[in-house]
């Protein structure tokens, strides 16, 4: 009898292999999603930053292409460059939408220096549930 090999964690090859398909499968799905409804989603999600106070604008207009301009550019960023956007918060919820992590970085580091933002409030945690009420649509159930 031959001795099969584990990883750590008591998984075979196999199975390993079919969880990375799954995930891949369920991150295309989601870029799909974001990229194909981009203008509702940022529509969506300017009203719920504004609603939650996230942030302040002069252009809500303004923001919302950001947004949509963005939500178009996710898919075709590389994997790298998403994952070292989001690696400071991988650990601020369980099973986080890698969307809403990235979304929540782009916010804090990125959208402030927006000219049409006269500020960004909130903590991580509440700008990242802020953005995951609205980009929620986009996981797969």
């Amino acid at each position: 009898m031959g001795h099969h090999a584990t990883n750590p964690y008591g998984m075979d090859e196999r199975s390993s292999s079919a969880i990375d398909r799954k995930r891949e499968r369920e991150r295309r799905h989601m870029l799909q999603m974001l990229y194909k409804n981009a203008d509702e989603l940022a529509t969506k999600l300017v009203q719920r930053l504004l609603d939650k106070h996230v942030i302040e604008t002069t252009s809500d207009e303004a923001i919302r292409e950001a947004f949509t301009d963005l939500f178009h550019k996710i898919p075709d960023m590389e994997e790298f460059d998403v994952n070292f956007k989001i690696a400071p918060l991988r650990g601020l919820v369980n099973n986080p939408n890698f969307i809403s992590l990235y979304l929540t970085q782009y916010i804090t580091e990125d959208l402030i220096d927006h000219s049409k933002i006269q500020d960004v409030f909130g903590d991580d945690l509440e700008i990242y549930k802020a953005v995951e009420s609205v980009l929620s649509v986009v996981r797969p159930h």
